[in-house]
């Protein structure tokens, strides 16, 4: 079973559901050409996803082009159901790093026909997961830099502070859908400069002062 670890607590939550955030900063939206949605748009990914640190995201053989989202990854510690975003962080463990890998040629195939993505969000090996930092040990999730690098070569460079639903309303909107409980992780969408990754490319994920992540391309 898959766990999300909070080594400063010693603490180790078997990993739930994982719900992700499309189009939660504007500029990422534009790039892909997609409208600023004006409620969030939810997406999900199994637990059987999540790949750590040094592991290694293989590309489906019904993909030619996966891309790369550096992510601020929210781990839930507590059962939360139907929060108000006055309290919502009160549920939050801690905050870590994450890649969401896209099959792209996929989901826009998918879109098209007006179909679901999850075979282009939710294939084996397409969440590299850090391990996460204590939710008290981060003073502002909305002022943290996000970082990605391929092969040495920066990609994306953005901030939190872009988010357009920040991790109170988040948590609360999700939370009055879906009940979550400890090991749930929420992924927090991307900020723009996503690009295409091809066997033998090595990723490097940050959230500075947060979390790294190293992960291989096959």
């Amino acid at each position: 079973m898959k766990t999300a670890r909070i080594p400063a607590s010693s603490q180790a939550f078997p990993i739930g559901k994982i719900v992700c955030l499309a189009r939660n900063y504007a500029e990422h939206a534009r790039e892909l050409g997609n409208e600023t949605p004006a409620a969030p748009v939810l997406f999900m990914k199994p637990a059987s996803s999540v790949i750590g640190d040094g592991e290694t995201v293989r590309i489906p053989g019904y993909s030619q082009e996966c891309h790369y989202e550096v992510e601020l990854a929210v781990l839930i510690g507590r059962e939360c159901r139907a929060a108000g975003a006055d309290r919502a962080l009160e549920y939050v463990a801690g905050y870590g790093a994450a890649i969401d890998m896209t099959l792209r040629d996929v989901q826009n195939g998918l879109k098209a026909k007006g179909l679901p993505w999850e075979i282009a969000k939710g294939f084996d090996t397409a969440c590299p997961l850090s391990d996460f930092v204590p939710a008290s040990e981060v003073v502002d999730p909305h002022n943290l830099r996000l970082l990605l690098s391929v092969n040495g070569e920066k990609r994306q460079d953005g901030c939190s502070s872009d988010m357009i639903n920040r991790v109170p309303e988040i948590v609360a909107y999700i939370s009055r859908i879906f009940t979550l409980y400890p090991g749930d992780v929420i992924l927090t969408g991307t900020p723009a400069g996503v690009g295409r990754v091809v066997a033998g490319d090595v990723m490097e994920a940050e959230i500075e002062g947060v979390a790294r992540l190293t992960v291989y391309v096959q």
